[in-house]
């Protein structure tokens, strides 16, 4: 996982480039306008209910751009550690209640904000948060530092190699307030859900084909079997723990016999 790059991480790869190439031609084209939403006027009055299916398309504003892809390619790891088919698995499955469920509660906090919440800014925020939270639960802290605020020893801020991946992320969220927020919260819940197996068990064990997602061919094969036989050799050692500390006991006996001719012979 210290591999520079996007190696071992061709759908990060992708990702990554996509949400770039994506937000450049909406630029270009001028039609931004089209992926953010805002419950009044596109959904209660006019009816554009084809915005919650492309909102998290690109972003509108090259700062939060940065701050994405910035994010996204510390989170490569993420890809190296499960493997691209359960990488792109994840993607898929979290993507529908990350596009649904944040209009959902803008929509139930506006009236308890007297109409000030209204808009959902574009960009696949809630992904990257959803990805943040498997970063923040299965990549471990290598190494810690502390930054000093005086002359005094005490007075120290700790942070971590991975301070520098939530700073990145914390200003992607607090980019465009409030609705920026809500998205980030949102895919941090739904991350955390899908990873405690909180929801139908084919949300969390459904794969995407082989073929997609470029685990197919001859090496993908070889470490298919050899990810089966490890785990199989696994189980095999857990469950035989009894009998081979009894064939432990039985060759410390065998060879201390063996001690004893040896000495009577020397």
């Amino acid at each position: 996982m210290l591999a520079s790059g996007f190696t071992a991480a061709s759908v990060s790869w992708y990702s990554f480039f996509g949400i770039i190439v994506s937000s450049i031609l909406v630029s270009i084209t001028d039609t931004k306008y089209l992926f953010h939403i805002q419950l009044i006027p596109h959904i209660w009055r006019y009816k554009q209910f084809w915005r919650l299916l492309i909102w998290q398309s690109c972003y509108n504003n090259s700062t939060e751009l940065l701050f994405a892809v910035m994010t996204l390619y510390h989170l490569r790891v993420i890809e190296r550690l499960w493997g691209s088919r359960k990488f792109a698995s994840f993607l898929v499955t979290t993507l529908p209640p990350t596009l649904f469920i944040p209009p959902l509660i803008l929509a139930a906090l506006r009236p308890l904000t007297l109409s000030t919440l209204n808009i959902l800014p574009a960009g696949p925020t809630p992904l990257i948060f959803a990805l943040l939270a498997q970063y923040y639960a299965a990549i471990p802290t290598v190494y810690k530092y502390r930054l000093l605020i005086s002359s005094s020893s005490t007075d120290a801020i700790t942070f971590s190699d991975k301070s520098m991946v939530y700073l990145l992320a914390a200003q992607l969220a607090l980019s465009s307030l409030p609705g920026s927020l809500i998205a980030a919260g949102t895919g941090w819940l739904v991350g955390m859900a899908w990873r405690r197996d909180l929801g139908p068990e084919a949300w969390t064990s459904w794969r995407v084909p082989k073929w997609l997602a470029g685990g197919g061919g001859a090496k993908g094969e070889d470490f298919e079997n050899l990810r089966r036989r490890l785990e199989g050799e696994s189980r095999g050692s857990a469950t035989s723990t009894d009998g081979a500390e009894g064939d432990a006991r039985r060759r410390g006996s065998e060879r201390g016999i063996l001690d004893q001719f040896r000495r009577t012979f020397e």
